[in-house]
């Protein structure tokens, strides 16, 4: 490939996730890292240290300007999305990946989704657990009826933001898009934790109705009483995602006897679930295709984010779309 043809790539924010994203633009062959933002020089010298990177910036709007790549990772603090993701449009970049959770507030997310959309952007963000093979098994054992008619999703983790963000979109990933209906749902908050600088809850219960009569319940906090992360409930049978002590993936049916741990080869391509959302995005970016972690499928599983803690705030069961600005949970907080 010559190099009027190659990929330019950039990264924004250079910790953990942008060290993982520099991972997955160095396994394309087509790809080159030209440069990489953060105000750390720690942060830029570690990155540096371990791929072929060719400058390094703690300004992105300078890097933007100097190198106008054709593809950024955005991989700072969630806080600081908005700024980079629209800084980012405005420079003429065409293709976005960006870490999760979107925005703090329900009305930058939807800010950064209509200015992608009016620019003809290709912006998706890193639910990339949707790459991984126990998570594509179990969506596509769910789908062939070997639990039967499915009826409703559950998810365990440590709060409805960063990690229900993940079982939020696996919720409409394992129900083929469906759109949700209404949520009613409580949090409580007892401790002052942030993640990625943002105020999270201690506990909370999100009931979602969708649109094809399929239930969801995402219970969060330190003892949800889960025994796994998914489980998805069938008319005949149960499937489960990463048991605790246990396999990433098994099932029960009518049909068998005791629990199956399925061979999950082939599920997906091999490499890590982040490599191959960057993977992904550029053969979007190169084909037209409709990326798997495209905007429109991380805005739902947002919304219900914020639908959840709107529906603490009200005392009450809220119907989407929701109309909101804010983020309930801060508003309450005064912060």
């Amino acid at each position: 490939m010559s190099e009027a043809t190659r990929i330019k790539a950039a990264i924004i924010g250079c910790g953990g996730r942008g060290t993982e994203h520099a991972r997955g633009y160095s396994i394309s062959e087509q790809t080159d890292i030209v440069a990489v933002c953060d105000p750390l020089q720690s942060a830029l010298d570690q990155i540096t240290s371990k791929f072929n990177i060719g400058a390094t910036y703690p300004d992105h709007k300078s890097m933007l300007a100097e190198h106008k790549p054709d593809i950024v990772s955005i991989c700072t603090w969630t806080g600081l999305h908005p700024e980079h993701v629209l800084d980012t449009i405005a420079a003429g970049v065409k293709t976005i990946h960006s870490e999760k959770p979107i925005a703090p507030t329900w009305g930058d997310a939807k800010r950064m989704h209509a200015a992608a959309k009016e620019a003809g952007v290709q912006l998706t963000f890193c639910h990339q657990r949707r790459f991984g093979k126990h998570y594509s098994k179990a969506k596509e054992l769910a789908q062939s009826g070997a639990i039967g008619k499915v009826s409703r999703l559950e998810g365990y983790c440590s709060n409805m933001f960063d990690w229900g963000t993940h079982w939020f979109d696996m919720f409409n990933y394992y129900n083929n898009e469906t759109p949700a209906e209404w949520v009613m749902a409580q949090i409580d908050r007892d401790n002052a934790e942030t993640v990625f600088g943002v105020y999270v809850e201690s506990y909370g219960v999100s009931y979602i109705m969708y649109a094809n009569g399929v239930t969801g319940l995402l219970v969060t906090g330190e003892n949800t009483g889960g025994t796994c992360d998914n489980r998805i409930i069938g008319s005949e049978g149960v499937i489960e995602v990463n048991v605790k002590g246990g396999p990433s993936l098994r099932y029960m049916s009518s049909a068998h006897a005791g629990w199956i741990v399925p061979d999950l080869s082939g599920a997906v391509p091999d490499g890590g679930d982040t490599t191959l959302s960057i993977l992904d995005a550029i053969d979007c970016m190169q084909t037209g295709r409709t990326p798997t972690l495209g905007t429109d499928n991380a805005i739902r599983a947002t919304e219900l984010i914020f639908a959840t803690y709107e529906s603490s705030r009200i005392r009450g069961r809220v119907k989407l779309p929701i109309t909101i600005e804010d983020s309930p949970l801060l508003s309450m907080l005064g912060v």
